[in-house]
């Protein structure tokens, strides 16, 4: 199993390693839903986590809120992704939605374009669709190469174990062209069995592995 530890910043990183931590998502101000880290955390981390062959992938957000960007917010976005790949970073997650609610396909198809080589997550923009239009996102998403959905399966704040049954109704639909990584509230108590009700190979979270163990 892929224990994905979702870190604000360099500080945790060594110990959530040493851990069990098999991916680290670089993801600044988790308060308003993570934002793209500075260039100097993401050259610290992606130097130290190479050297423990460990993967690490950064989120492309320039703010919190919605998921809709304007322009300048896109070639911020553009930018980062550049930046972050002549920086060795393995992978990029980012989202972008049209005021109806459905994937951005223009400002996704630059992006896309901008990661090529990348592995690359589209992240819980997904839990803000419909679920109508979800297995149509998953279609998508598959089509124009995004390797991973980042998905909590229902509204924030609801606990996992609610949303267990309509996350393997989408791991389903994507039977294996795209991995759904379950996470919100997984944590290293739950992980286990939630990993086992879904045969999820991949989970992500801020408390996916126990930092207490190692003083």
């Amino acid at each position: 199993m892929i224990k994905e530890f979702c870190s604000e910043n360099f500080t945790l990183i060594p110990k959530a390693i040493a851990s069990g931590a098999r991916r680290i998502e670089l993801c600044d101000n988790l308060a308003v839903g993570g934002t793209t880290v500075s260039t100097g955390v993401m050259e610290e981390t992606i130097l130290y986590c190479h050297e423990k062959e460990v993967a690490v992938m950064a989120i492309i957000r320039p703010r919190g809120g919605n998921f809709i960007y304007t322009d300048t917010e896109l070639k911020i976005m553009h930018t980062d992704i550049i930046e972050a790949k002549k920086l060795g970073v393995d992978g990029v997650v980012f989202g972008c939605l049209n005021e109806s609610g459905w994937l951005d396909e223009e400002a996704m198809t630059r992006l896309i374009e901008a990661a090529e080589g990348l592995q690359m997550t589209f992240h819980m923009a997904f839990d803000d669709m419909s679920p109508d239009k979800q297995f149509e996102a998953i279609d998508w998403l598959t089509e124009n190469g995004v390797h991973r959905i980042l998905t909590h399966g229902g509204p924030a704040g609801t606990p996992i174990e609610q949303n267990l049954e309509y996350i393997n109704d989408l791991i389903s639909y994507a039977n294996n062209r795209i991995i759904i990584m379950p996470g919100g509230g997984i944590t290293y108590r739950n992980a286990e069995a939630v990993s086992g009700f879904l045969k999820a190979n991949e989970l992500h979270g801020t408390k996916i592995v126990n930092l207490n163990v190692l003083k």
